[in-house]
């Protein structure tokens, strides 16, 4: 009966896994909405299944992991075309730029998060770290990375100057993303199933306080400005907005379907959020904490991240293998692609959910 139990276990947090990485079949993409205060300007076609977004704004490239294809494709934002792809783990997820130079890629299939460095787009190291890793945040005052564990319901604290674990961190269950606030030099971190956000110390590396938000809080990001993190709540279509200062939710505000991802804008004051259930970008004024604006994008929109040199927001859209590029500027047909990847797949939601639940079975009969 134990060995059934922690079958299940392991299944469900596979499914659980997969349905927040957001990979998915194909969906046909949406036409874009007019007259919103942003609007896509550019799509660009990478194939596979695009989740993790980064901004990298030494080189003025965004980064962009692949599910599908084991791979982070790096665009640049000049012309908003592919310009390398870079072969890193299994189940690449959650991405995050360090800035000494290097980006961070989490592999949630294999267990381990790639260095890649931004001067030649290869992988120079690769760390092993907890169960499931998906979302990534850097904290540069220390030099340190911290990855969420999903399936491990730990974060593990990487040295970036020896790309090394140098601490684990118990927190809630199903961690998916860490968002780290440098006024108080801590980690907000999403714990998926408990509902909650953990509140890490990076001098100490242990929470200090718990947060409870929304349902499945996925992702987050940091509004400096006005010193509140705001939580996608992906079961709830809502985003809690949580006080730095207190730690407590001052805000709720309701968004598309299950709101996946954050970016925080600082030359409008907005947040973006991504809804991964009806293909739309949730705008929000950081002053009055209300939905401005929505942007119709792709399919399955998940990672999202804000491209300060340009004023843009990127967004990966993770059923039809496209990033939408978004500003407020008006809009244009402009298009870059690279050759698809075939239409006809096993999707990658499927292929998450049995690689996880195969390793948890293997392990299980190695014990037994």
């Amino acid at each position: 009966m134990g060995d059934h139990r922690h079958l299940r276990l392991a299944a469900s947090r596979a499914l659980l896994l997969a349905a927040l990485v957001l990979a998915s079949a194909p969906l046909a993409p949406p036409a874009h909405g007019e007259g919103q205060t942003q609007q896509v300007i550019s799509t660009v076609s990478i194939g596979g299944g695009p989740a993790g977004v980064a901004y990298d704004p030494a080189k003025g490239e965004v980064f962009v992991t692949d599910l599908r294809n084991k791979t982070v494709d790096v665009i640049s934002d000049a012309t908003n075309a592919v310009v390398a792809r870079v072969k890193v783990g299994t189940g690449p997820a959650g991405l995050a730029y360090d800035p000494q130079g290097e980006v961070f890629a989490t592999n949630a299939l294999d267990n381990t998060t790639s260095v890649i460095s931004d001067a030649s787009d290869t992988v120079v190291a690769s760390v092993k770290v907890g169960g499931g890793p998906t979302g990534v945040a850097c904290d540069p005052s220390k030099g340190e990375v911290f990855v969420a564990n999903y399936l491990g319901d730990t974060v593990s604290v990487i040295s970036d100057s020896t790309n090394s674990v140098i601490a684990t961190v118990a927190v809630g269950r199903y961690p998916y993303a860490p968002i780290y606030d440098p006024a108080h030099a801590e980690v907000f971190l999403t714990n998926a199933l408990d509902n909650t956000t953990s509140v890490i110390s990076d001098a100490t590396n242990t929470i200090v306080a718990t947060v409870g938000v929304g349902g499945g809080p996925t992702g987050g990001a940091l509004d400096p400005a006005k010193r509140e993190v705001f939580v996608a709540d992906y079961l709830g279509g809502t985003v809690s907005v949580i006080s730095d200062e207190t730690n407590t939710v001052v805000g709720t505000v309701k968004v598309g379907t299950h709101p996946t991802d954050v970016a925080y804008d600082p030359s409008d004051g907005e947040i973006l959020v991504t809804n991964a259930g009806n293909d739309t970008v949730s705008v929000i004024s950081d002053a009055t904490n209300t939905v401005v604006a929505t942007v119709k994008v792709g399919g399955q929109p998940s990672g999202i991240d804000y491209d300060a040199a340009k004023g843009e927001v990127f967004a990966a859209n993770n059923a039809d293998g496209t990033v939408s590029v978004i500003s407020s500027a008006p809009a244009s047909s402009t298009s870059s692609s690279v050759p698809e990847f075939p239409a006809a797949y096993l999707p990658a939601v499927a292929l998450i959910a049995i690689a996880t639940a195969a390793l948890g079975s293997r392990r299980l009969r190695a014990k037994s």
